[in-house]
């Protein structure tokens, strides 16, 4: 770890404890070296630094849209974290091949299958391209959710910290499992599932397009033991 990024992992993690109370016990369950893939809901550009710091020692880098590196505060900061630029509406090939590297090098590869922020902090529908990474390295999957850190602007204005919690859940694998070509139905079907894995681990009024859990298949995911 260099010396730039020590310095800003500290004024991070010094900002986040003295505005929000964290309950991040849970990220104990998530293994110190991997690779595996950490999916998690999308509600704020705070997540990211939020689980960036807080995962350490674990290398875990994540994609963020190529606009946050046209600013120099927000460059410098992904950068020295080696975030991945992707240009969002088109298929971004350099972004990918990067994202493929991050876990041919054994690290984390952090993703929203979202694909965008949720302005309301409630489940939009995955995007079938998020199913790409876990189908071709074949690597564990992670649920890790989170919730809370919307209330941080009101919050702070009552100088009121803010309580975020953080759930992990149980790793899975996704691949199809009769013969054939992977469809792009079959990568929906893959995104929902992967989807109401999120959402089973959410309280109840933020599951947004996932809330009826009775709805949850499991026919692409095989779990851990």
């Amino acid at each position: 770890m260099t010396v730039k990024e020590k310095i800003i992992n500290s004024l991070i993690r010094t900002a986040l404890d003295l505005f929000c109370k964290i309950d991040k016990s849970d990220l104990n369950k998530i293994p110190l070296k991997g690779p595996a893939i950490l999916i998690t809901n999308h509600v704020s550009t705070l997540e990211g630094p939020l689980f960036y710091v807080n995962l350490r020692p674990r290398k875990t880098i994540a994609m963020a849209k190529a606009e946050l590196f046209d600013k120099f505060f927000t460059r410098t900061i992904l950068s020295t974290w080696d975030a991945v630029p992707i240009k969002r509406g088109a298929a971004d090939m350099h972004a990918i091949k990067s994202c493929f590297k991050v876990l041919e090098k054994g690290d984390f590869l952090c993703i929203a299958p979202e694909g965008t922020r949720s302005k309301t902090g409630k489940l939009l529908r995955g995007k079938a391209g998020t199913t790409l990474f876990a189908t071709q390295k074949k690597v564990p999957i992670i649920p890790m959710v989170h919730w809370g850190i919307l209330d941080l602007g009101k919050n702070a204005k009552k100088l009121k910290r803010t309580s975020v919690n953080i759930k992990v859940g149980k790793p899975f694998y996704v691949e199809k499992k009769t013969e054939g070509k992977i469809t792009s139905e079959d990568r929906q079907n893959m995104a929902d599932e992967m989807m109401y894995q999120i959402a089973s681990y959410l309280p109840e009024e933020l599951r947004g397009y996932y809330e009826d859990l009775s709805k949850a298949t499991t026919n692409y995911l095989t779990f851990t033991d």
